[in-house]
C-alpha cells in the first residue's frame, strides 16, 4: 500500500488513466534521484488505458523532477498533442518511442535515456558481457542499433525495431539506452537492473586484467531463473519505490 491517502482522479480522466499518469511521474522522479535525466532531454512514455495510440509524455522544457501526474502529456502516435494543453513536447524526442510502441503492442511503456552506464558500455564493440548476475537477465536479450545522427528517419525507425524484436533492451550505440516494459514498474525496473550491469562491467574494465565470464550454459542457466515464470517484473519493488519516494519527492502526485 502507499504511504499517501488515495487521490481522486480529475474531473475528465479516468481512474485507469490517473493510475498511469501516478506511476509514469513516479518513475520520471526515480530516474531523476538515479541522475539519468540529461536536463530537459530523453523521455520515458506510457500508453494511455483504453484510448488506442494515445501516450502521455513529459513537456518539453521541465526537468525530469517536475513532472507531475497532472502536467504529463497527451499525443498521439505522430506526437500530436491532444485537447487544448498549451505546453510542447520534443516530437522529435518521440520519434524512437513512437516506432517501439507501433510496433510493440506489449510495450506499455518505453523508457529512452542518455544515463551515462548505458552510453559508455554502448560505445564498446563487445556490448555487454555477461560478467555479473545482473548482465545475464539479458543474456541473449539485448538489440543494438548503430549510431546514424539525431534525427530518426522513418527508414531508420524500421532498421531499429528490426534490431529490437522482442528484446526487453536495447543499447543505441554512442547514444543511449532503450527499455520496452509491459509496464511502468517493469521498464524501471529493468532500465535499474541494465544500469548496474553497465556500472559492474566499466568497474571490472577499470581494474585491468582478464575478465571472467562465465560459460554460455550457466549464463543462459541463469536467464531462465531470472526470468522465472515470465511475468511483468517490479511488482514486489514499485510499492516499496513508491514508498521511498513519498517520503523524500512526493510533488509527483500532484
Amino acid at each position: 500500500m502507499n504511504t499517501q491517502s488515495k487521490k481522486a482522479a480529475p474531473l475528465g480522466i479516468s481512474d485507469a488513466e490517473w493510475q498511469v499518469r501516478l506511476d509514469l511521474a513516479a518513475c520520471y522522479h526515480l530516474c531523476a534521484l538515479k541522475n539519468w535525466d540529461d536536463l530537459i532531454y530523453t523521455h520515458i512514455s506510457a500508453t494511455v488505458p483504453g484510448e488506442e495510440n494515445h501516450f502521455l509524455i513529459n513537456p518539453f522544457g521541465l526537468r525530469f523532477e517536475e513532472i507531475t501526474a497532472s502536467n504529463l502529456v497527451k499525443i498521439d502516435l505522430q506526437g500530436k498533442i491532444i485537447g487544448d494543453q498549451n505546453v510542447r513536447v520534443n516530437v522529435t524526442g518521440f520519434a524512437i518511442h513512437g516506432a517501439v510502441h507501433s510496433a510493440r503492442k506489449d510495450a506499455m511503456c518505453v523508457m529512452h535515456l542518455h544515463n551515462e552506464n548505458g552510453v559508455a558500455v554502448g560505445m564498446q564493440q563487445g556490448g555487454l558481457l555477461p560478467l555479473s548476475q545482473h548482465a545475464m537477465r539479458f543474456y541473449q536479450q539485448m538489440g543494438y542499433h548503430d549510431y546514424e545522427g539525431l534525427a530518426l528517419s522513418p527508414v531508420e525507425q524500421t532498421r531499429l525495431i528490426e534490431r529490437l524484436g522482442d528484446y526487453p533492451a536495447m543499447l543505441l550505440r554512442n547514444h543511449g539506452t532503450l527499455i520496452s516494459g509491459r509496464t511502468i514498474a517493469e521498464a524501471y525496473t529493468l532500465m535499474d537492473t541494465l544500469d548496474k550491469a553497465c556500472a559492474f562491467q566499466l568497474k571490472a574494465q577499470s581494474g585491468g586484467g582478464p575478465l571472467n565470464i562465465p560459460s554460455p550454459e550457466v549464463c543462459a542457466k541463469t536467464y531462465r531463473e531470472l526470468l522465472g515464470d515470465g511475468a511483468p517484473e517490479g511488482m514486489l519493488e514499485w510499492p516499496a519505490l513508491l514508498r521511498k519516494l513519498d517520503a523524500v519527492s512526493p510533488s509527483y502526485r500532484n
